[in-house]
Formats: C-alpha cells, structure tokens, sequence
C-alpha cells in the first residue's frame, strides 16, 4: 500500500512541477547552463571522436605497466597533498603522505610500486580547491569546461596552485603533458563502468552534474558532507511512511 501511495504522490507532484514557471526550477549552482550544456554537446562529441578511442587504445598496455603509470603521475602530487594537509590542520594525514612520498620515490622507484599502501599508509589526497573550501571560500558558479568535462572555479583553479609544487613545476613540457594524459586516460576508462548509468538517465547532463557535486562535496567533507535541506525534507517525507 505504501508503494502504490508513493507513486501516487510522485505523480501529483510531477503533474504540478509541469505547470510551474521554468525559471523557479533553475539550478542556484547552475547559472550558465545553456552554456553548460552546449559545451556538454561538444565534449560527448569530442570523446566519442578522440578521447574514448584513445582510452581504449591505452586500455590494451598490460595492466602492471598502467598501474606503474598511475602511481608515477599520483607519486608526482604527494608533495602539493603534504602541503594541502598542512593548510588544513591535517598534520597526521601530512605525515602520512611525507612517508608515501619518501617511501615510494625510493623504495618504489620513482613511484613506480606503490610499496606505502600494503604497509598501511593510505593515500591522503587533497587539492588546493578543497582547501580553499575548507577555509570557507564559495566554490562558484558550476561550470563545463571543453575537453576537461564538469567543475568549480575553486577546483580547476587550485590545480594551477598544485602545480607549482616541486617536482611537478621541474617537469618540462612533454613529461607534464605525459603526466596529465595518463591521469585522463586512466580516469575516462574508470568512468566507462558508469556509462551506462548516464546513457540509460532522462537528463544525461544532469545526471554528471548531480555526480559531480556529490564527489565534490565528499572530497571537501572527507566522505562526510553536511546534509543539505533538501535531504532533511526527503527524510521527513520518506518518515512519514
């Protein structure tokens, strides 16, 4: 009975969303979404035409040499999630990832073996963008970037920070731009598993928008992020069944 009342309300609600002005359901966070979406556009073409067949392709290199890969170019980024920790008063995470860096830059060979983890020092990453947000600073208005996908002014823009940290900013350009390639490549063939998911979705754009912030507000709130109104009406809702 409960379940038959449930879709009764969803359909209520969905037949007066369809009379209400378009602009009063609008995203806050979404400010530029004709914009946004045209963008959307380009980059699902872009993807389709380049950066998937190019996925694919480093797909078929053995799987050791990939992970090698992976932990070289995350290796590169300890040093700028050291100092991330730091300016967030994580001292314990920041003398863990002092070790993950010392530990697998040697005994890893450049970071290539990631020999931290199996002893129990577990990645501690954070970026500049989070940061900035832990200091109370607004992230922005939601953005789509060409060819770099979904994001916040204070998350693309605290890479530039990170990346003036040592060793990256020694990097010449074709080992930087190796660095960046193999991070895209590796991360495109991770969200391949949840392709299907955005293809079988009414609003396949919405649906990576929603994806993003989520993700977004996990890093900020170490996988513990306040819950917003929304979320307390969705519980009194679902409380009174």
């Amino acid at each position: 009975m409960k379940k038959y009342l449930l879709i009764v309300l969803a359909g209520l609600t969905l037949a007066g969303c369809a009379s209400t002005p378009e602009d009063e359901w609008a995203d806050p966070r979404d400010p530029f979404e004709d914009f946004n979406r045209d963008m959307w556009d380009f980059n699902e073409q872009l993807d389709e035409a380049i950066l998937w067949p190019a996925a694919k392709a480093y797909g078929e290199i053995p799987q050791p040499v990939r992970t090698g890969l992976r932990n070289v170019a995350d290796n590169l980024g300890e040093v700028s999630w050291f100092v991330n920790n730091l300016l967030q008063g994580k001292v314990m995470d920041a003398g863990s990832t002092f070790w993950r860096f010392s530990i697998n830059s040697t005994v890893g060979v450049l970071g290539i073996f990631d020999v931290a983890t199996p002893l129990g020092i577990e990645a501690k990453e954070e970026s500049f963008g989070e940061t900035l947000a832990s200091w109370g600073v607004t992230e922005g208005p939601y953005v789509m970037l060409p060819g770099l996908g979904p994001t916040v002014p204070i998350d693309r823009g605290g890479d530039v920070v990170d990346g003036m940290y040592f060793p990256i900013d020694n990097l010449n350009g074709p080992t930087s731009i190796a660095r960046l390639l193999v991070k895209a490549l590796d991360t495109r063939l991770r969200l391949q598993e949840q392709q299907a998911l955005m293809e079988n979705s009414l609003d396949p754009y919405g649906f990576v928008k929603e994806a993003y912030f989520q993700n977004w507000q996990h890093k900020v709130y170490d996988g513990n992020p306040p819950q917003t109104e929304a979320d307390e009406l969705d519980d009194d809702f679902y409380d009174q069944f």
